[in-house]
């Protein structure tokens, strides 16, 4: 799977969401949008976005750290 977090310095939902996915065991990319290179990416991407952090699965937005949540159970019903 393939797992992309959009975070930002000082967020506590950011870092949380980082932990709950290294307790998991599970590899991401982490793309910071305070560098401009992923800033503009982002806001070019997903406008009506204003929380972080923003996380995919495979492309697919599931969400900030409720959502990252939510997603996980699914998978472990699976």
């Amino acid at each position: 799977m393939n797992i992309v977090i959009y975070t930002k310095e000082h967020c506590p939902n950011c870092l949380m969401a980082k932990m709950v996915m290294d307790m998991q065991g599970l590899e991401y990319e982490e793309r910071n949008v305070d560098m401009d290179e992923w800033r503009v990416q982002f806001t070019e991407h997903f406008p009506e976005v204003r929380q972080l952090p923003q996380i995919f699965f495979d492309g697919q937005r599931v969400g900030g750290l409720a959502g990252l949540q939510a997603a996980l159970k699914q998978l472990e019903t699976r």
